[in-house]
């Protein structure tokens, strides 16, 4: 059967020789990280004296929670010096920060469980209990073991960013999850999150859209103008738009010139409104469509916008041209085309005088309308009825939420996961 010891049990217990005589005692547990399994055990730093030596684990005949004994009344005197990719448990894990892959959040590790397996001694758990002091003392709170494979441990830990490699598991977390935990992190583990993230450029942009204001300035700041420019020009024009008028007076002019043409123009267009009216919060990009069309025709152009907002494609906009320029003459939501004849024409199912807004209608104005109408999007136009944007549902909500409501504590995650379930993920 596995045998098991929580790391407090070991720390500053004694080392003893064969004969039972005490020789120094355990300052820390050094591992080895091997990808997806569990770091393997390869040695101690004991403090003999005023000095700190290492112990490979061959040396090592007992090692349990009263004491540490070894296989031989050899030690090797030199002082202890951290070699690439080590990792000291106490010095790099324990009461650092982890990530909480199923809850999405960074917690701090209390206490560590080795685990005795063929292979040799492993680090099989981790405590995150956030009230239990380390250690074990009586009529404490019991620690709160979960699988070490459900956390991304070491953010920022710079010693062994080689060895470790991409971080799968923060990879398959939502934009939203992420953006969070870069708001709760501090400098070093941001910068590695940024890290992972920036091998996705899409992904990335969209961490950014959704930053809070204050955390997406202060990160984007600590990049250079083509940085800033390339993860912009991938945002949606509206959000790079914001982002660009919230950077200092000196950046914002070198940034826009460093932007593709096409994102820049959508920029300058929508900076070119009140950050707090309908123009400044529509997506220019949108699905068009004549009425003369087929349903089928309408969806087939739904299904070719792969690059747009999903959220700005739940409707067709109907259109006719008049004086070069496109009118707005109905809409057509898209779960009325899924439920009409794919040869009926959109004339037949569009939406008539559809609810719109002016570019200049204040933003609780355009809230008060989507919530009366039921809407999930509402277009822009101008006073001639040409269509020039879509306000977007979300886009709303992230505007007219009270500050305080976005500073409240989240709502838990909804069904954690098992520490077995996470494992098997892994």
């Amino acid at each position: 059967m596995d045998r098991l010891v929580s790391f407090s049990q070991l720390l500053h217990r004694p080392l003893v020789g064969r004969g039972g005589e005490v020789v120094g005692r355990l300052s820390d547990v050094i591992v080895r990280l091997r990808g997806r399994d569990y770091p393997l055990v390869t040695g101690l730093v004991v403090r003999i004296g005023r000095r700190e030596v290492f112990l490979p684990i061959e040396q090592v005949a007992t090692f349990d929670g009263g004491r540490t004994q070894l296989l031989s009344e050899l030690v090797d005197l030199r002082p202890f010096e951290r070699r690439e990719g080590e990792v000291l448990l106490r010095a790099d894990v324990l009461g650092h920060r982890v990530v909480d892959v199923a809850d999405v959040e960074l917690v701090r590790a209390h206490d560590l469980e080795l685990r005795e397996r063929p292979d040799g001694w492993v680090v099989d758990r981790l405590d995150t209990h956030p009230h239990r002091p380390r250690g074990f003392w009586p009529g404490r709170s019991q620690p709160h073991w979960r699988d070490w494979k459900a956390f991304e441990p070491l953010i920022g830990h710079a010693q062994s960013a080689r060895v470790r490699g991409p971080f799968g598991r923060l990879g398959r977390l939502k934009a939203a999850d992420l953006a969070d935990l870069l708001e709760e992190a501090n400098r070093t583990e941001s910068e590695e999150i940024l890290e992972t993230v920036h091998s996705d450029p899409e992904l990335e942009a969209d961490v950014f859209e959704e930053l809070e204001p204050d955390s997406q300035t202060r990160l984007l700041a600590e990049k250079d103008d083509a940085q800033i420019a390339a993860v912009l020009s991938r945002m949606r024009a509206d959000d790079a738009a914001d982002a660009i008028n919230d950077l200092p007076q000196r950046r914002r002019q070198p940034v826009l010139d460093a932007l593709p043409a096409g994102q820049r123009a959508k920029v300058l267009t929508l900076m070119g409104f009140n950050p707090s009216s309908a123009g400044g919060l529509m997506a220019l990009d949108f699905v068009t469509a004549s009425p003369a069309a087929t349903v089928a025709q309408a969806l087939e152009s739904v299904r070719a916008a792969r690059t747009l907002q999903p959220e700005a494609i739940t409707s067709v906009h109907l259109v006719e041209q008049a004086e070069g320029a496109a009118r707005l003459i109905g809409t057509a939501t898209l779960v009325a085309l899924l439920q009409s004849a794919p040869d009926a024409l959109l004339d037949q199912v569009m939406i008539t005088e559809p609810v719109r807004v002016l570019p200049e209608t204040d933003v609780e104005d355009v809230a008060l309308l989507m919530t009366d109408y039921n809407l999930l999007t509402v277009p822009v136009v101008d006073e001639r009825d040409r269509i020039l944007g879509v306000i977007t549902v979300d886009d709303i909500l992230e505007t007219v939420i009270p500050e305080d409501w976005r500073r409240r504590e989240p709502a838990p995650h909804p069904g954690r996961r098992t520490a077995d379930d996470t494992a098997a993920d892994a």
